[in-house]
């Protein structure tokens, strides 16, 4: 039977709709479909309940846009956190490479992607103005540049720093940083890109650091 033949059109709905996300083919979509068929039904509806409770209970913090089941997330409302310090991130899965860590005291400003102007995405499409704003209120010492080195990263980049230089005379100065770029734990320079490597020399540290 080729993967396009189902005998049941309630099984070929089923994986339609699973193969609907993101890196889920057609093939690991009747897999996984066949994987819940076979298992006790209380496995399925439990699995169904807890996206069904996730579509429609989950919140976004107030002040950072991160995934919260409150108004105000557990980091904003840390009270042990560096308040004075944010993090500007693209998406919520970057908050949580950075968390894994263990590294970072600070909080986050999730942007909720970068300026494409190729995808039609903008400024105005981003969380930009509340970042802005958080600044304002003369509480923030440092903002963390921690986007994606990519062309859309460093635009992004560019357009927030920008804003940010605007208002500084507003409130008192504010330190802007950026992750460090450059050759990686292990990595063999030999098959290190050029743009990688002369970063890495550009940004290069003291020995005793």
């Amino acid at each position: 039977m080729r993967i396009d033949q189902f005998p049941s059109q309630l099984l070929e709905k089923a994986v339609g709709e699973m193969s609907k996300l993101p890196a889920v083919g057609r093939k690991t979509a009747l897999r996984l479909v066949l994987h819940l068929l076979r298992k006790d039904a209380s496995q399925t509806q439990a699995l169904a309940k807890a996206l069904l409770e996730l579509r429609n209970e989950v919140k976004y913090c107030r002040q950072c846009h991160n995934i919260s089941d409150t108004d105000i997330c557990e980091i904003c409302s840390h009270p042990h956190r560096d308040h004075s310090i944010i993090c500007i991130v693209e998406n919520v899965q970057n908050v949580m490479a950075i968390e894994a860590t263990g590294q970072y005291r600070g909080v986050y400003h999730v942007l909720g992607g970068v300026i494409s102007p190729m995808d039609g995405v903008g400024p105005g499409d981003l969380h930009i103005n509340s970042l802005i704003e958080r600044v304002r209120t003369g509480e923030i010492k440092e903002v963390i540049f921690a986007l994606n080195p990519t062309m859309e990263g460093d635009t992004t980049n560019f357009y927030i720093s920008r804003k940010l230089q605007q208002i500084s005379s507003e409130v008192s100065p504010i330190c802007m940083s950026v992750l460090a770029r450059g050759i990686g734990v292990g990595d063999d320079l030999e098959y290190a890109d050029e743009v990688t490597l002369g970063r890495s020399i550009i940004d290069r540290v003291s020995l005793k650091q």
